[in-house]
Formats: structure tokens, C-alpha cells, sequence
């Protein structure tokens, strides 16, 4: 097996960047308890303003007295996880969505059908820069180390298990997902590098870590089995979009309703299907919602 890891390292902050009609203008997620308002990540404008993660709400605004905030909502980074999760499911039928800010699909089956390595990446990419997620892939034997290689070198691609112990040899212990502080301790104690740590008495690692230390290295070379809950996609597509202003013109739908058509169609190519009628649902304040159906002459998933 061959497994590719798509690492979304800016998940949340695209998700909203991809919807907002003015994605350009300085803007920021803020979230925290209301006596410590912070910026969790700004966009490219604010940050050349002068804004930055970790920085107080109060101290941003005295950089920047106009910007727009979004409210941190990590039930909705999840489901944008899930609907990448959908949308890779058109390449893979084994789709992995449990680590956070990643997807992981099992490339090598699909060779035949969709070209080899370099192709297959080359289309994962266009997809999805089109649909607005920076990203970062990387190819290897293991789930778990085409996760930590995409964290530490965007395009590499390890396609055989003698390579990979020498491809991870350099991963800094803290960039490579051990159990627990297990990193922080590791570094601490001037371990450095997965060279190092793969050269440890194993014995010493169980004393000083727990068995499951261990079983992660093993699990990231390819010595014990991979345990992963496959993604399998629901049947409905439901997806909306909370506009933060007031709509008096229909001109300034066409950009939302444009992009979850474009949504709708990235999940009907994973299901490879397509839909005959949707329904687009326009939400009125102090009134019922509007219904929408829009009926096509035969099914597509075309978003023109």
C-alpha cells in the first residue's frame, strides 16, 4: 500500500476565506474567554497590517481599527473536514479523516485508474486549489508517515519501505506526532531527531514512555498493522452558508449559492453520481424560510 496524507494546515482559516465575499480585505479568527479575546490566524492583508496569531483582540485593533472577525467554530472546521474527507473519496475508497486538519487515502489502488504518482498529485492539488484549501502532500508506506512527512516536506514521495526509515530519519521528535508530551520530553532529554530515537534501546523507551511509544514507531515504519476507521460518505449533502450582513439584492447571492453548487458537485464526483433537483433554502429574518428546488433535464454534477 501506498498512502497519501493531505495536510490542511490553514483549515479553518481557508474555509471561511473560501465564502467571504471580499477574501482579500484584512481579516481574522478570534476566538478565547471574553477577558482574553486573541487572533487564532489572520489572513494574508491583516498580517501584512501587522496582525498575528496569539496576539490580544485589543492590541489589533490599536494596529487595525477596521478588519473583519469571525468566530472561532470548531464544529465547523470538522465538518470541512468531512466534506474533504467526501470529496478524496473520488480517488480512494479507503479515505482516513481522524487526525486533525488531515485527510488520508490509499493511492496505489488507484494508480491504474487515475496515472501514476505524479499525476495522482498533480490532480490532488488542482482540485484543491480550486476549491480553496492550501495544502501539503506527501506519499508514503504508512498513513502514519505520509502524516509526518507532510508536515515537514511538502512533495515528498517514499514508495518503497526500504527508503522510509532514511526518509524519517530527520523528522525533528517534536514534528512527529508521539503519544502524549512524548516530543517535548524526548527533545528535552537531547533527542533531536527520529535517527536518534530509532536508535534507542527499546527497552529504556518502555520504561521511561509506555508501551504505546513503541507502538507508534513501529507503527510509522510499517512493522505492526495500521488500525483505521475508513471514511464512508453520507447519503445527504446538506451544507449552508451564514452571511454576517444583511442581503437587499439578489446580485450578492450569486458568489454563495456559486460556491456550495461547486461543494454540491465536489461531493457528487466522490459519490461519483450526480443530482437531478436540489433545493437551495433562503433563510429571512422574522419570516419563513423560501424554498428553492432547482431541477436539471437529466442528472449532473457539473457545477456550470
Amino acid at each position: 500500500m501506498l498512502w497519501a496524507c493531505i495536510l490542511l494546515p490553514h483549515l479553518g482559516l481557508d474555509s471561511v476565506l473560501r465564502r467571504h465575499p471580499e477574501p482579500e480585505r484584512p481579516l481574522a479568527i478570534v476566538g478565547g474567554p471574553t477577558q482574553r479575546r486573541e487572533l487564532l490566524a489572520v489572513n494574508a492583508s491583516a498580517a501584512h497590517a501587522g496582525l498575528h496569531p496569539g496576539q490580544r483582540l485589543a492590541a489589533a485593533h490599536a494596529l487595525l481599527a477596521h478588519f473583519a472577525m469571525i468566530e472561532h467554530d470548531p464544529t465547523a472546521i470538522a465538518r470541512w473536514q468531512q466534506f474533504l474527507a467526501a470529496w478524496a473519496y473520488r480517488y480512494s475508497s479507503q479515505v482516513f479523516a481522524g487526525w486533525p486538519n488531515a485527510i488520508v487515502l490509499e493511492a496505489k489502488a488507484s494508480f491504474q485508474i487515475m496515472g501514476q504518482w505524479p499525476r495522482f498529485e498533480a490532480a490532488l492539488r488542482q482540485d484543491l486549489d480550486d476549491l480553496g484549501f492550501r495544502h501539503r502532500i506527501a506519499l508514503a508506506p504508512t498513513a502514519h508517515a505520509a502524516r509526518v512527512l507532510a508536515d515537514v516536506h511538502d512533495g515528498i514521495a517514499i514508495q518503497n519501505e526500504a527508503q522510509l526509515e532514511n526518509a524519517l530519519a530527520h523528522v525533528p521528535v517534536r514534528h512527529a506526532c508521539l503519544p502524549d508530551d512524548a516530543g517535548e520530553r524526548l527533545h528535552a532529554m537531547g533527542i533531536r531527531d527520529l535517527r536518534q530515537l530509532f536508535a534507542l534501546p527499546r527497552d529504556g523507551l518502555r520504561r521511561r514512555f509506555g508501551s504505546e511509544l513503541l507502538a507508534c514507531m513501529d507503527r510509522l515504519l510499517g512493522r505492526v498493522p495500521e488500525v483505521l476507521a475508513f471514511y464512508r460518505p453520507p447519503d445527504v449533502f446538506d451544507v449552508r452558508v451564514e452571511l454576517n450582513y444583511e442581503i437587499s439584492n439578489h446580485l450578492a447571492l450569486v458568489f454563495p449559492v456559486r460556491r456550495l453548487v461547486s461543494d454540491l458537485a465536489a461531493y457528487l464526483a466522490g459519490r461519483d453520481g450526480g443530482v437531478q433537483q436540489f433545493v437551495v433554502r433562503l433563510e429571512h429574518e422574522g419570516h419563513a424560510p423560501t424554498d428553492m428546488p432547482v431541477g436539471l433535464l437529466s442528472a449532473e454534477r457539473d457545477p456550470r
